[in-house]
């Protein structure tokens, strides 16, 4: 069932999709106290629903859902509009936290979380959409990355293994698309969250974590290297170079 938690008319709507209704109803109002309208749906299929209707801003998705999982609504959310998923989750495993990037959520919070810091990751996820636009139009001209084996076009935001295309979330692009630039570098997990997600402080670093380990999935575990108790380095596969050979998108 789909209810309204505010009809104030705001620049930006929350789609909230949580089964709790107290917890439901606590993200709602933090939510409107914020600026924003919040919308809440109580299982799977009336979130798929409902993002087809409201076309939100930005999802909240719980994991542990009925009729249908968070996974799952996430996955044909995403597919029917690119929409920014923050996912919440019970649990601490990592596997579920790579299962719901994977499903093409941008980040997740574990329960129980700080009200304060998840309106902060809601901020950061308007923004970093925000900042994708004018991105976007900066990277008309910029030439694709290619390794070879490996080819980034950031202009269309395309990634091709051996060929064939490897489907990734926007995060995962823009993250491999900031370590690939300058190959061998190290960034720092304060440093990509800066770049990748602009977030101000270091409290996410396990995010970059969780998505670095979601990218190494669909890529391979050699192509990331990670700088014990500093960060990551994106290393060219099949090549000895210490650049990328850029050529001109077609």
């Amino acid at each position: 069932m789909l209810n309204t938690s505010s009809h104030q008319s705001t620049a930006r709507t929350i789609l909230v999709v949580e089964d709790e209704p107290d917890l439901a109803t606590a993200i709602a109002q933090r939510i409107t106290a914020n600026g924003w309208t919040a919308r809440v749906a109580s299982d799977g299929a009336s979130a798929v629903r409902a993002a087809k209707q409201l076309k939100p801003d930005l999802v909240i998705m719980d994991v542990m859902l009925p009729v249908m999982d968070g996974i799952e609504a996430t996955k044909r959310i995403i597919a029917e509009r690119p929409v920014p998923v923050l996912m919440l989750t019970a649990r601490d495993a990592e596997s579920d936290k790579v299962m719901g990037l994977g499903a093409g959520a941008d980040d997740y919070m574990t329960k129980p979380f700080s009200p304060r810091e998840l309106i902060a990751r809601c901020e950061a996820l308007l923004r970093r959409v925000e900042r994708a636009t004018i991105i976007a139009k900066n990277m008309e001209n910029e030439k694709v990355l290619d390794f070879g084996s490996l080819v980034i076009d950031p202009r269309q935001r395309i990634v091709t293994l051996n060929g064939e295309q490897v489907h990734l979330t926007p995060t995962e692009f823009d993250l491999l698309a900031t370590l690939a630039r300058k190959p061998k570098t190290v960034f720092k997990r304060e440093k990509l969250l800066e770049e990748v997600w602009d977030w101000p402080d270091a409290s996410g670093t396990r995010t970059v974590d969780s998505h670095v380990k979601a990218l190494r999935h669909k890529l391979g575990s050699q192509m990331i290297r990670t700088a014990h108790g500093v960060g990551y380095a994106f290393e060219p596969p099949e090549s000895d170079d210490d650049t990328a050979t850029e050529s001109e998108t077609r």
